[in-house]
């Protein structure tokens, strides 16, 4: 039998280990990572204190903004620590808690945006049992779901996870702990671990696409029998953002999960883990705050009450 020592800490490779590129990629992020929280925070803060903005579509908005701050603040500060100290070192314990709380707000988001997309069909193809529908209650009850279920699906995966033992290679080729990136490296066989997350992943995963989008077939539908140009462009504007955050957070999710990775992609699989893991957070509040109208108007009454 094999004499196999087991490894306590793993090494972050990190997007560089150029001493001049690793300080420009520190002051990008930095301010990547600090636009992110104030952007959320900004969208968070109207939502909560601006009665205008007290109903579901913005209820379910700022329960975005709360995880997209969260989701950034898993792998930012660690990778902008690692920039600037130039080691990736991390403790077995701490990758691991990355991986939780990283898969559970990654899961937790795809939830969300498929309730957001639910919240959207019911305003626009049924505007009269919206109020009726879309209760407090309702999406109080649905933010729970998607929370409760977000953590149980992490759980899952992370303490399967544990099975795995790690004797060889200690490089990580990112700057953060994902499933993906530990069964790269693992010396146990992680077939049981990579079915699982394939299967429960891909089951999770579809039903929640499908719950995203086939709801804008009677949207779309709907909206192009709406009279008038003004009332079309709105309905469109709302359902176009929503459409446009869903596309690059599903885009990265599966270059990162379902597309096999190998030496020559270390490369191409960083870009859509800094996409989804950074940079979507910084796009969602963008793309809902520029295209929005009552957050604009929000936003000034909050600059001159």
């Amino acid at each position: 039998m094999r004499n196999l020592t087991k490894i306590i800490t793993l090494i972050l490779v990190g997007l560089s280990d150029h001493p001049q590129t690793m300080n420009g990629l520190f002051v990008l992020f930095l301010l990547i990572y600090l636009m992110t929280l104030i952007t959320n925070l900004i969208i968070f803060f109207l939502v909560l204190t601006d009665h205008h903005l007290h109903n579901p579509m913005y209820f379910f908005l700022s329960n975005l903004a709360f995880l997209d701050m969260s989701y950034s603040s898993v792998s930012g500060p660690r990778m902008l620590f690692d920039l600037v100290t130039k080691t990736g070192s991390i403790s077995f314990p701490a990758c691991t808690a990355q991986v939780f709380f990283f898969v559970s707000f990654a899961c937790s988001e795809v939830l969300l945006l498929s309730a957001m997309s639910y919240d959207r069909y019911i305003a626009i193809c049924h505007p009269l049992h919206y109020t009726q529908i879309m209760s407090w209650r309702m999406c109080s009850h649905l933010s729970v779901i998607i929370w409760v279920f977000g953590i149980t699906y992490s759980l899952v995966h992370t303490l399967c996870s544990l099975r795995l033992s790690f004797c060889g290679p200690n490089s990580i080729h990112s700057f953060f702990c994902d499933l993906p990136h530990l069964f790269q490296i693992t010396c146990t066989d992680p077939t049981i671990n990579i079915v699982l997350m394939f299967a429960l992943g891909g089951s999770v995963g579809l039903t929640a696409f499908l719950f995203t989008f086939l709801p804008y077939v009677s949207i779309i539908s709907t909206i192009l029998h709406i009279p008038g140009k003004t009332g079309k462009m709105k309905a469109f504007s709302t359902c176009t953002s929503h459409l446009l955050v869903v596309f690059i957070f599903y885009g990265s999710s599966f270059f990162i999960y379902l597309v096999p990775t190998s030496a020559n992609m270390f490369g191409v699989n960083k870009l859509f883990s800094v996409i989804m893991a950074l940079i979507n957070p910084l796009l969602n509040p963008l793309i809902y705050s520029l295209r929005n109208n009552d957050l604009k108007a929000a936003f000034r009454r909050t600059l001159n009450p």
